[in-house]
């Protein structure tokens, strides 16, 4: 089973996106701050990480920072899913690679969902 680590600090939009992965067939597991983000995804070894860029403790630069500093970070791949514009989100996020960048209210759930699908090839 493919395995989703979502790391957002709204438990709202936790949970929505939670049920629309498992209803397609993924496992995910949550996290609710930058700071749990990086423990999840070293214990997990997600096959795709959901990041957002606003969170309490550590933001999602400092957390894909950390991530990418370890060698079982160094590869998995990394979407960011934020209501942060691109034009607002940290200067070397781009440098320490994500796979793309979504703005929250642009895609509704499904459709985030058919992204992950694509950037791992389940289509």
């Amino acid at each position: 089973m493919t395995k989703i680590a979502i790391v957002e600090d709204d438990p709202t939009i936790n949970q929505m996106y939670r049920m629309k992965f498992e209803a397609a067939g993924f496992d995910v597991q949550l996290a609710s701050d930058g700071e749990r983000g990086v423990e999840l995804v070293e214990a997990f070894r997600p096959d795709l990480i959901l990041l957002d860029m606003q969170m309490p403790k550590k933001n999602g630069l400092q957390t894909l920072t950390e991530i990418r500093a370890k060698a079982w970070g160094k590869s998995i791949p990394v979407i960011i899913l934020t209501n942060l514009g691109e034009e607002e989100s940290p200067k070397g996020l781009r440098e320490l690679g994500i796979e793309s960048y979504i703005v929250k209210a642009d895609l509704t759930p499904s459709q985030v969902v058919e992204r992950v699908k694509d950037t791992l090839n389940l289509n």
